[in-house]
């Protein structure tokens, strides 16, 4: 185990601990505010809300498995002898981001035939760029990190090649007072996800120790509050824009 400072240690504590809150409330908000959009989009509520829900029970473990690596007592850190275990952190991400990617494609209402085919092929590309990701995140050296870095980024370019090229057209077809938020929810999905891959080439700048592991847990929790709780929030104001917009028309159309 990497030794931390106490500024170090208690830094990654109280990001654990705020993270796991907000992805407890993100969770309580979005399930609770299902009833205000229309029963469309519902369901891209509830998989928002099962994706912080996901998210804040893994980072209670990641919590408790940094309190089981360290001791903090009298202003001093040692090492426990028990590992900290950051597969909790891939084991969340290969359930969460295909989900991410399906409450976007979900809340945008498309054909569906065009909303399974982009589930399938999305998803897939997400889970296999965790799966490649993780060789890496444990390897000791950085050639291996490097190489399963490259090999994850395939599927993670693939990914954002279809958000702008593939939702393209699709965000067209959005009404005019959603088109705005969904192309914010596409923008930001691109940036917290290219975020990712910062933090992962941490150790490629020559920091060692208690740096990189502070740096690493920190970067990525960062990720997660923007890609995960963010995004939910955004998916409910596109949610009850778009139910307003359809409210609307259906009651033009019956006037």
């Amino acid at each position: 185990m990497d030794i931390v400072t106490p500024f170090q240690f208690s830094l990654v504590y109280n990001a654990f601990s705020f993270t796991f809150a907000t992805m407890g409330a993100a969770t309580a908000f979005l399930w609770l505010s299902r009833s205000q959009v229309a029963p469309a989009y519902r369901t891209a509520l509830t998989i928002s809300g099962l994706v912080t829900g996901i998210a804040a029970y893994h980072y209670f473990r990641i919590f408790e498995s940094w309190n089981s690596a360290y001791t903090f007592k009298n202003g001093i850190v040692s090492a426990t002898g028990f590992a900290f275990n950051d597969a909790y952190r891939y084991v969340d991400w290969l359930l969460t981001v295909p989900l991410l990617l399906v409450e976007l494609i979900l809340v945008m209402r498309l054909s569906r035939v065009e909303t399974t085919s982009k589930t399938l092929r999305l998803g897939s590309a997400a889970a296999l760029m965790i799966i490649l990701g993780y060789p890496g995140e444990i390897a000791g050296d950085i050639p291996t990190r490097a190489l399963w870095g490259t090999l994850s980024a395939i599927p993670f370019v693939y990914i954002v090649w279809e958000l702008f090229r593939g939702l393209g057209d699709s965000i067209k077809q959005q009404p005019l007072a959603a088109q705005e938020l969904v192309r914010k929810a596409r923008l930001l999905t691109f940036a917290s996800w290219g975020f990712y891959p910062i933090v992962y080439m941490v150790p490629y700048t020559g920091l060692t120790g208690g740096t990189v592991t502070t740096t690493i847990q920190v970067g990525y929790t960062i990720a997660d509050i923007v890609a995960k709780a963010g995004l939910g929030i955004l998916i409910f104001l596109i949610s009850v824009r778009k139910s307003e917009a359809e409210a609307g028309s259906l009651k033009a159309q019956t006037a």
